[in-house]
């Protein structure tokens, strides 16, 4: 999810909050420290070439990245920016680009060899401004010691064989590559040598093989009803003012996606709860918690078995950002509220540029279980680590460290999975131009930390 997307949160969840902070809750899962072994930064000014024999429409992007979506054809003319109202700041870097941009990551799965895949999501936080945005998979190798990430390859994805089965932006050209105005991709996982992804637009899963080439689309279904978001292609829109029916909110299809050790099942993981259209809000516990779907996806039938589970946000209006398993049923996800910055430099009194107008207050990686659930399907939430207060004994911090301490106080985190029985990585989508948590006035970088977290790992 992007801040762009932020404003059509509904009214209803807010309310919903409010509600919540009052209701009886479970105890609050246990605190698990998280010490900083590793960090690594790839600069946010980093681009890919396109194809040779990609449109020339992609020699350029980000051209419709501004606030009114109309074409800007000058590169580097228009500054990023994020906040709104009088709370607006500037990110310090211009748009549209020349070349692809490589960030954000938006998931992320181990390959060995100390090298991992990661994605670019659909590129500049709507399915409006981003067909010009072509979607990316990278295999990267962050050196710890040195504190770079290197990016070893990327893989652009395409549809060659007209395997998706409604109008793409490149409909007309023979190697049909995909952009951001078609899926948002915001996870992945590897079966086999052919790639699974999550997307938020439809929201669809998706299958290609080991080039990228589209194999497989699958409409969301969840309680035997299809399951749709208002970016779905399927949906249109009436001749006159009037409602339109949808499932999941805007941003809201699958943002996480485990993947079982054997690669038999899949667990998409949506990051709003479904719309009930009765209450005219998202499903909720008893006491008022939104509550997220997890969806059991058969790989081999290519379909949904009707089998879910419902992760519980500590705090209404709430994102996830990720979901791996690290083993067997057990698996991470990244809780996150919409918040950037040090809570340190928050504002004092009303909001300003030169300050953090909503400032990062709950970040933080939980460990479930899909064998520990209630009566009702609700994971219990066993433990989790802070991502605002990561211990860096040893100085490993590149920026961001602080009287031993290291935070993470980005909108968004989407990326986290288990290296070993100790260690944990995360990182950061960086929404370029469009993030400045690191610093009040700099476009924040892609960050990972390799994270030593063997108590929360261990919990049961």
């Amino acid at each position: 999810m992007h801040p762009f997307r932020l404003a059509t949160a509904s009214l209803a969840v807010l309310a919903l909050s409010a509600a919540a902070a009052l209701a009886g809750d479970d105890p609050a899962p246990q605190t698990y420290p998280a010490v900083l072994e590793g960090h690594a930064v790839l600069p946010a000014m980093t681009f890919a070439a396109p194809p040779a024999d990609a449109p020339a429409m992609f020699a350029t992007s980000a051209k419709f990245a501004g606030p009114t979506l109309a074409r800007i054809d000058r590169p580097f003319s228009v500054m990023g920016t994020t906040g709104s109202g009088k709370a607006v700041r500037e990110t310090g870097l211009t748009f549209p680009f020349v070349g692809q941009a490589v960030q954000g990551f938006s998931g992320i799965r181990p390959v060995g060899n100390g090298e991992y895949v990661v994605i670019t999501d659909n590129g500049f936080g709507a399915k409006a401004n981003s067909p010009d945005a072509m979607l990316m998979v990278h295999r990267v190798k962050p050196d710890w010691q040195a504190g770079r990430v290197a990016v070893l390859n990327t893989m652009f994805l395409s549809d060659p064989d007209r395997k998706v089965p409604f109008r793409i932006v490149t409909e007309a050209t023979k190697e049909r590559y995909l952009t951001g105005a078609d899926f948002d991709i915001e996870s992945v996982q590897l079966i086999g040598d052919h790639y699974w992804f999550g997307d938020e637009l439809g929201p669809f899963l998706i299958e290609t093989d080991a080039a990228g080439r589209v194999l497989t689309v699958v409409d969301t279904v969840a309680d035997g009803k299809p399951v749709r978001s208002p970016d779905n292609p399927y949906l249109t829109m009436p001749g006159a003012p009037g409602p339109v029916a949808f499932e999941s909110r805007r941003s809201k299809g699958f943002e996480g996606m485990a993947a079982s050790e054997d690669g038999k099942t899949l667990y998409p993981l949506l990051e709003g709860g479904l719309w009930d259209a009765a209450k005219g809000a998202p499903e909720t516990d008893a006491q008022g918690h939104e509550l997220l779907r997890v969806l059991e996806f058969d790989v081999a039938s290519k379909k949904f078995t009707g089998k879910s589970w419902k992760y519980r946000l500590e705090t209404n209006g709430n994102s996830i950002g990720d979901f791996n398993l690290i083993g067997g049923t057990r698996g991470l996800i990244i809780e996150r509220d919409q918040g950037e910055g040090d809570v340190a430099q928050a504002c004092q009194g009303d909001p300003k540029p030169d300050c953090f107008a909503t400032p990062a207050k709950l970040k933080r990686v939980y460990l479930v279980d899909l064998a520990d659930a209630d009566a009702d399907g609700i994971l219990r939430k066993i433990g989790s680590i802070d991502l605002l207060a990561i211990q860096d004994p040893g100085h490993q911090a590149r920026q961001g460290g602080h009287d031993g301490t290291l935070s993470f106080p980005f909108v968004t985190i989407e990326n986290v999975a288990r290296v070993d029985a100790d260690h944990i990585i995360v990182a950061n989508d960086n929404n370029l131009p469009f993030s400045s948590g690191r610093a009040v006035d700099r476009q924040d970088d892609e960050e990972f930390v390799l994270l030593k977290v063997t108590e929360l790992l261990n919990a049961r």
